[in-house]
């Protein structure tokens, strides 16, 4: 789409060079959503594009994702990695409403900023303990926990002007089983339920991240497996009747549902995991 109220399209060499902010500024990264739609209120586009920023550095600590890194990208490096993890990348990037066009255009950025409930690389970075690096305009960088960056639909806490940077993906998170679950009202439709639970490799504990069903990321953290009743409890004390996201995708008690039903056979499955172990 054009957007005729952008007047200029700034393509600085390093982010630090953008030192003011006002209303009207934009960062651009793969743009698709920004040009996919009309955007009254901006008329200077900033270009990440030119920044150059690697997409993916991999570490004895883990692994560190540009936020300009494609999801393709992402999506070819976890074919060939040996985390054991790692498909739940492919997983994710699965989940995506999108055509291999915005694969290989959308950034793994751009989808946690949007911070839609839906948003598949939320959910992936949620679920692996991420840790995201944020650069402000007029402070040092600070580092926030990857479950804690969405606070609502399409509501996050980057300040003006702030950039996220990069993407942490810890070593330990890595090694993990996993189980993943997703549903949709269409084929190849935005998520309405996708839940990932992460056990340590011999552990018996579990990690349990919903998301799409929720306006935000919700976690349960148990250091034993739960029983069945047990995981419907805590679920019910963590995500109210009324703490399910209503929308276009799948109703309120639907989404509550399926969560119900996919958090159970996740605990099920990993269960199974472990006694195999």
């Amino acid at each position: 789409m054009d957007i005729n109220t952008v007047k200029e399209i700034k393509r600085p060499g390093s982010a630090d060079e953008i030192t003011q902010w006002r209303p009207g500024y934009a960062w651009l990264a793969g743009g698709t959503w920004l040009f996919s739609e009309p955007q009254v209120a901006t008329d200077t586009l900033i270009d990440l594009d030119q920044l150059n920023w690697p997409a993916i550095e991999p570490s004895p600590a883990g692994i560190d994702i540009a936020a300009t890194c494609r999801i393709a990208e992402l999506y070819r490096y976890a074919e060939a990695a040996d985390w054991p993890a790692m498909g739940l990348v492919c997983e994710c990037c699965n989940a995506f409403l999108a055509s291999f066009k915005i694969w290989n255009a959308a950034t793994i950025g751009g989808n946690i900023c949007m911070s839609l409930p839906a948003g598949p690389m939320i959910s992936l970075t949620a679920a692996f303990d991420a840790s995201y690096t944020l650069h402000p305009r007029d402070a040092q960088p600070r580092e926030v926990p990857a479950v804690d960056f969405v606070t609502g639909n399409h509501i996050n806490i980057l300040q003006p002007g702030e950039l996220l940077r990069s993407i942490h993906l810890p070593a330990s998170a890595l090694a993990k089983r996993y189980a993943f679950r997703h549903a949709s009202l269409t084929h190849l439709g935005r998520s309405a339920v996708l839940i990932i639970g992460t056990q340590q490799s011999g552990g018996a504990d579990l990690l349990l991240t919903i998301t799409a069903a929720t306006p935000r990321p919700i976690q349960l953290r148990f250091e034993h497996l739960p029983s069945a009743a047990d995981l419907r409890r805590a679920l019910d004390e963590r995500i109210p009747a009324d703490g399910y996201f209503h929308d276009v995708h799948g109703s309120a008690s639907y989404k509550r549902h399926l969560t119900y039903h996919f958090t159970e056979e996740i605990r099920a499955e990993l269960a199974g995991s472990e006694a195999a172990a």
